[in-house]
């Protein structure tokens, strides 16, 4: 492995807030209408980790594949195996999100899969955290929050885009019929909370813990 400075971040004796720590999501949980058409959870302290490198490589792919079994995802499109997914950022950059307390693990297992290549690995767990949407209106909701097309034959499952939602940007990700997640930043998060209550009063929001 190349000579470079791993930092674990999250040590498993100090316990972490996520952003949305302050909104007190664990107690508003159950406590919603049980016909809410939109409900939320937040996967607080999931690892994320941003790569880069050439995808055309097959050294580089291969490496990504040994170290967390995920195939490199083509344009605009995300993989996933249980609490693991894969997601394309640009035609050299990819969002690996992981179970919180694995992302040092894995980032090590990535630098020595791919150790020798040109590539970059740069864990931004701190920064950003993901919220997930389920419920039958929650494209609804989308629809009325962002510019960006979500009918279905336009945002299938497996499509994930960065892209503008109310006034800011966040990462919209489809990961099942009625199941969306968000990936938002650390220092938005609080407004996009506000957001979401607004803009789902309409269908009704319940909170899942």
């Amino acid at each position: 492995m190349s000579n470079v400075n791993l930092f674990l971040q999250r040590p498993a004796d100090i316990a972490g807030q996520s952003p949305l720590h302050h909104a007190g999501l664990h107690e508003l949980a159950g406590k919603g209408s049980k016909s809410a058409g939109v409900t939320l959870r937040e996967k607080k302290l999931r690892g994320h980790l941003v790569i880069r490198g050439d995808a055309r490589d097959a050294a580089f792919s291969g490496g990504i594949h040994k170290a967390v079994g995920l195939e490199l995802p083509v344009a605009l499109t995300l993989v996933a195996d249980g609490d693991t997914s894969l997601q394309w950022l640009g035609p050299d950059e990819w969002l690996l999100i992981v179970p919180g307390g694995t992302e040092f693990d894995v980032e090590r297992k990535l630098r020595e899969a791919l150790d020798g290549q040109l590539f970059s690995v740069v864990n931004v767990s701190g920064g950003q955290t993901l919220l997930q949407l389920s419920g039958p209106k929650v494209r609804e909701m989308l629809m009325k929050s962002t510019s960006y097309d979500v009918h279905p034959s336009n945002f299938p499952v497996g499509k994930a885009v960065g892209t503008v939602f109310a006034k800011s940007q966040l990462v919209i990700r489809h990961v099942g019929e009625d199941t969306w997640e968000l990936v938002i930043r650390r220092s938005f998060a609080d407004y996009f909370w506000l957001w979401l209550q607004d803009a789902c009063a309409e269908y009704g929001l319940a909170v899942e813990a």
